[in-house]
C-alpha cells in the first residue's frame, strides 16, 4: 500500500507545474484566457484568545478561540475568525478548524475573503490546509480562489498566498 501512496503522490507532485501558467498580457485579457496562479508574500501578526467554557466546550479536550491577524506585505488588511480546537488522548495530537474573514488589499484591489482552516497533528506530524472559501471574495476581489501557507520561524509569522483572480473590470 505504501508504494502505491508514493506512485500518487509523486504524479501529484509532477502535475504541479501544469498549474502555473506564464503569459502575455495581451493573453491573459484575449478569449479564453488561462488562469495565471500568482503569490503575494509577507507577514503577519496574530493574537489568539480563548473564548469562554460553555456547554459546548471545556478548554481541555474541547475549546473555541477568536483569531484576530494583522496582514503587511502583498496583502494589507486583517484577518478576524473563530477557531474550534480538539485535542487527543495522546501527546502531540491535536485537531482544528477555524473560519477567518481577511478584509483587505491584494494586488491594489480592496475586499474581503473567507479562508477556511484544517489543521491536524498525529503525535507531532503536522498538517495544515488554508483554502480560500469559493465564491467568498467581495468587491474587487470577487471570484479570487486559491491556497493559504503559514511559516513559522522562530516566532515570526509569514504567508504565502497563492491565488488566482479574474481581471479587474
Amino acid at each position: 500500500m505504501n508504494g502505491s501512496r508514493g506512485v500518487v503522490v509523486s504524479a501529484l507532485v509532477a502535475a504541479i507545474p501544469m498549474f502555473a501558467v506564464a503569459m502575455t498580457p495581451s493573453e491573459l485579457h484575449g478569449q479564453g484566457a488561462r488562469t495565471v496562479m500568482m503569490h503575494a508574500r509577507g507577514a503577519f501578526e496574530v493574537q489568539i484568545a480563548p473564548m469562554p467554557v460553555d456547554a459546548y466546550t471545556d478548554a481541555t479536550a474541547l475549546g473555541r478561540m477568536t483569531i484576530d491577524k494583522q496582514f503587511s506585505g502583498d496583502l494589507v488588511g486583517t484577518g478576524k475568525g473563530q477557531m474550534l480546537t480538539g485535542m487527543g488522548g495522546v501527546k502531540g495530537s491535536a485537531a482544528y478548524s477555524a473560519i477567518e474573514r481577511v478584509t483587505g488589499t491584494l494586488a491594489g484591489r480592496q475586499g474581503t475573503f473567507v479562508l477556511q482552516h484544517t489543521g491536524l497533528m498525529a503525535r507531532g506530524e503536522q498538517s495544515l490546509v488554508i483554502t480560500i472559501v469559493p465564491d467568498s471574495g467581495t468587491g474587487a476581489l470577487t471570484g479570487i480562489s486559491g491556497t493559504f501557507s503559514i511559516i513559522i520561524e522562530g516566532k515570526a509569522h509569514s504567508y504565502d498566498l497563492a491565488y488566482t483572480l479574474p481581471p479587474a473590470p
